[in-house]
């Protein structure tokens, strides 16, 4: 979906941490919650319509959405996960 050297250099535009790719069941969780739930995003909006993918922070607690084969990369709109124990 992204080509790999491009994901080499993408990172978190607020901790510029390095993302990876949303496994199939993450982004299948999250578009279940979007639909069921109405999942926000961090700036507290909706989050509309269902993923095409994820770019997870390293750290696990913010996936960005890719909508259109495009990464979503702006603060406001990643996703909070729930914190891995």
């Amino acid at each position: 979906m992204i080509d790999p050297e491009l994901l080499e250099i993408l990172a978190c535009p607020d901790t510029h941490q390095p993302l990876a790719l949303a496994d199939d069941a993450l982004v299948g969780s999250l578009n279940a919650a979007i639909e069921s739930e109405g999942l926000k995003n961090v700036g507290g909006d909706p989050v509309e319509g269902p993923l095409d993918g994820g770019l997870v922070r390293e750290d696990g607690a913010i996936v960005y959405p890719i909508r259109d084969r495009i990464p979503v990369l702006l603060v406001g709109e990643g996703i909070t996960l729930p914190l891995q124990a």
